[in-house]
């Protein structure tokens, strides 16, 4: 049986130089004794796992509510995807694996039901009283709403994760730093993979889910470089492929591409900067983890076909509207009585005041329970429960 003690000389001999190190964290908030063979970042991918948190992304939104259909992805199967091109990646670079998938299984932890919509409107209901974003969501669902351990609230998880959490950053996704996780310096390489593989599953798999809906054809993808290069190449090898399995594949070979060329020139940013060391990237304030400039132009025009053939077609924006609709009655009801409220979020009225308690707990719901509770707070027929 390996030590954890063995694993983490492994990692010193076998990483490269810039990875972080399972035994160079700077722990976590309240002291732990370590575990005899699994590293900290093992141990904070375990804990995420088996947080109540991470179970209910299952039925909450990532394009389509979770009601229109079983085969959609959801905002649990999409960080699975998120996971495991983020754990290729890091692998390929001689990077710490552990630590990447533990910030890409926690990176999406703190988001409300129904996906971004979801989000603007309690950050809009919540303006006047410190705002809402779901990173730094996340960070409070790990550091204070999950209840696991008598000794601390949260999962104590360790620096390096909590980091990654709030400094979580792509196009739909900005981060808000905190003060206590070194708000002007660039996080580790192992975060920076979580961003760009977020940005390689949601187009991919959004793709994927918007065809198997209808809302967009193959046909209009024809005019999308990276689409049509991909479809031709197949035709080339696979001639008369069609249907389910010719969409697969040309998916498949869209995130392939577009891994291989992150780790391509990635690896050569490294080597341009002279980085040597995690805290050479720290130091940087551009990001090193990222895509050629060649491919960062051939995705602009897949992304804006998606955002205004898919995230804008008016069947989405008309549940994204009646989602809106959802959340603010929510919390207004809750707000005008938070005797409504659970024993467990009634208490929090008096520590963090009413307003952050209804955002906490319309935040940690999932679209079938916000649907659920919309019907028994406003059809009088209903029970309440």
């Amino acid at each position: 049986m390996l030590t954890r003690k063995e694993i983490e000389d492994i990692e010193y001999k076998t990483f490269a130089p810039y990875a972080m190190r399972s035994r160079d964290s700077k722990g976590r908030l309240h002291k732990e004794e370590e575990h005899p063979y699994r590293t900290c970042y093992q141990r904070d991918r375990d804990r995420v796992i088996h947080s109540t948190a991470f179970r209910r992304l299952e039925y909450k939104t990532q394009v389509f509510v979770n009601h229109e259909g079983d085969y959609y992805r959801t905002r649990l199967t999409h960080t699975l995807e998120v996971a495991q091109i983020a754990v290729s990646i890091a692998r390929t670079l001689g990077l710490n694996a552990d630590l990447t998938e533990a910030i890409a299984l926690a990176h999406d932890i703190g988001h409300p039901p129904f996906g971004h919509t979801g989000e603007q409107e309690l950050h809009e209901l919540m303006k006047e009283h410190g705002g809402f974003d779901h990173n730094i969501q996340g960070l409070r669902v790990v550091d204070l709403l999950e209840e696991r351990y008598p000794a601390f609230s949260g999962l104590n998880l360790s620096w390096e994760v909590r980091e990654g959490i709030n400094k979580h950053s792509t196009p739909y996704d900005k981060s808000s730093r905190i003060a206590q996780l070194d708000p002007d310096k660039s996080p580790a390489l192992e975060a920076q993979i979580v961003d760009l593989s977020d940005e390689i599953a949601y187009d991919n798999h959004d793709l994927d889910d918007g065809l198997a809906s209808g809302l967009i054809s193959e046909d209009d993808l024809r005019s999308i470089p990276l689409w049509k290069d991909a479809d031709d190449a197949l035709a080339g090898t696979n001639p008369g492929i069609k249907g389910q399995i010719k969409r697969y594949q040309i998916i498949r070979s869209l995130i392939n591409t577009e891994v291989t060329d992150l780790v391509t020139e990635s690896e050569k940013r490294i080597k341009d900067l002279g980085i040597r060391s995690s805290e050479d990237v720290r130091s940087r304030k551009e990001r090193i983890i990222t895509f050629s400039a060649g491919l960062l132009g051939k995705r602009r025009p897949l992304k804006q076909f998606l955002y205004d053939n898919l995230y804008m077609n008016h069947k989405v924006v008309k549940m994204a509207d009646k989602s809106r609709r959802f959340v603010r009655e929510l919390f207004n009801v809750y707000i005008a009585n938070t005797e409504q409220l659970p024993p467990s979020y009634k208490h929090r009225t008096e520590a963090e005041g009413p307003h952050r308690a209804v955002c906490d707990y319309i935040a940690g719901m999932t679209d079938r329970y916000a649907l659920d509770e919309y019907i028994r707070l406003f059809n009088p027929y209903e029970r309440g429960q």
